[in-house]
């Protein structure tokens, strides 16, 4: 069997994570603090070295880190986040989570990206309503970066603070910076099938001092000292000794999971070449099949998804039966957020009014990409996609 995703570990994580449980602290502590500088620095590698420094905070999931960073931005009961219909639900529903409502976006037909001129239409008819944009959430689908400087010009130059969901897009150069650090307040993702891995997990990073203070507040119950600052020799107060100033959450990274990030940070680069080399094997592989449409080979992308386009939704239902009956596992990314149900009904979204994100719903066909995956498999995928078209002429 080929599945669509296997995480690529080794023997420094393993080592790493025995680390951890000698050392008898599993939560947040000195590998999380340290996860967070050796993040912030491999992102300030692409930064302008004009840009303000940037800081990052680790998290428990990249849900987590939506949620955090919407909350830092003020968004609340009556206001409107604009958010692509063509994403996970975790990316509209913790606009919901605020009291506050999404605003769905249609997308670009080649990248599958949020489209910046459908952003204006929103703008206008948020305005029509008597209603603000509070912000934007830009999703690098599969890994392959939007343009936040064309999403900002598409606010018609409002300032409205831009949240890039880099989940999918670490680590992509853009030649301007890093994805996830182009924006406000970048969000990562450390889930089992990202780029790197924690198991679960995920990181905040912002060069906006004001964000990031109310970010590291609320991660942890809104509580002014971590349990690290609390219990660790080297704290000069009482463990007890803290204020509650704020109703916050608990989404703090443990250090079990930092370690694991670590050790995965370290790879970063090498499993980022793994994985274009792998992306432009299936792209000469597939290069001959009329009834497909290829990704573009963009330099910035960083290959967490390689999705092929059909020409209908029912040749692509059928191809992924194909492929499973071969034992290669496909997935789809994604069915359109304005088709699921809690969404459609609660904000009447009609089909019609997002035809690309519609259609890239209906022939989106996402085949296994994985840092590891073997030449002969690769093989195995491409011939079983020939023989399907093959046996249809």
């Amino acid at each position: 069997m080929i599945p669509f995703f296997k995480p690529t570990l080794g023997r420094a994580e393993f080592a790493a994570t025995r680390r951890v449980i000698r050392s008898g602290w599993l939560t947040t502590g000195p590998e999380a603090i340290a996860f967070e500088a050796e993040f912030t620095a491999f992102l300030e590698r692409g930064t302008a070295k004009n840009g303000k420094p940037i800081r990052s905070l680790a998290v428990s999931s990249a849900t987590a880190g939506l949620h955090l960073a919407l909350e830092s931005l003020g968004v609340g009961r009556g206001d409107l986040v604009a958010v692509p219909s063509l994403t996970f639900t975790a990316t509209a529903s913790t606009i919901r989570h605020l009291g506050a409502d999404p605003i769905f976006i249609d997308s670009e037909p080649i990248t599958g990206n949020i489209d910046p001129s459908d952003i204006a239409r929103a703008f206008k008819e948020a305005k029509q309503n008597g209603r603000k944009i509070k912000a934007i959430i830009a999703v690098h689908l599969a890994g392959h970066p939007c343009d936040i400087d064309e999403i900002r010009e598409a606010t018609g130059n409002r300032h409205v603070p831009v949240v890039e969901d880099a989940a999918h897009a670490f680590p992509s150069e853009t030649g301007v910076g890093m994805a996830g650090s182009l924006g406000d307040i970048g969000v990562f993702s450390f889930y089992a099938t990202k780029p790197i891995t924690c198991g679960e997990g995920g990181m905040v990073a912002t060069r906006n001092s004001a964000y990031w203070e109310r970010m590291k507040l609320m991660r942890l119950h809104g509580i002014d000292r971590g349990a690290w600052d609390r219990y660790s020799s080297r704290s000069e107060r009482r463990p007890w000794e803290y204020d509650i100033v704020a109703a916050g959450f608990k989404y703090n990274l443990s250090d079990l999971a930092a370690a694991l990030g670590r050790e995965q940070l370290k790879r970063a680069n090498k499993l980022l070449k793994l994985r274009r080399k792998l992306a432009r094997q299936y792209l000469t592989m597939l290069a001959d099949i009329d009834e497909i449409t290829l990704p573009n080979d963009c330099p910035a992308h960083s290959w967490h998804l390689f999705i092929i386009h059909l020409q209908d939704n029912e040749t692509r239902n059928l191809l992924f039966d194909a492929l499973r009956r071969k034992g290669i596992v496909g997935s789809v990314h994604f069915v359109p957020l304005h088709r699921m149900n809690y969404w459609k009904s609660r904000y009447s979204l009609d089909s019609k009014n997002f035809p690309v994100a519609d259609r890239l719903g209906d022939v989106s066909l996402s085949l296994p990409l994985w840092p590891g995956l073997k030449l002969r498999d690769m093989r195995r995928v491409s011939g079983a996609i020939k023989s399907f078209f093959g046996a249809r002429i």
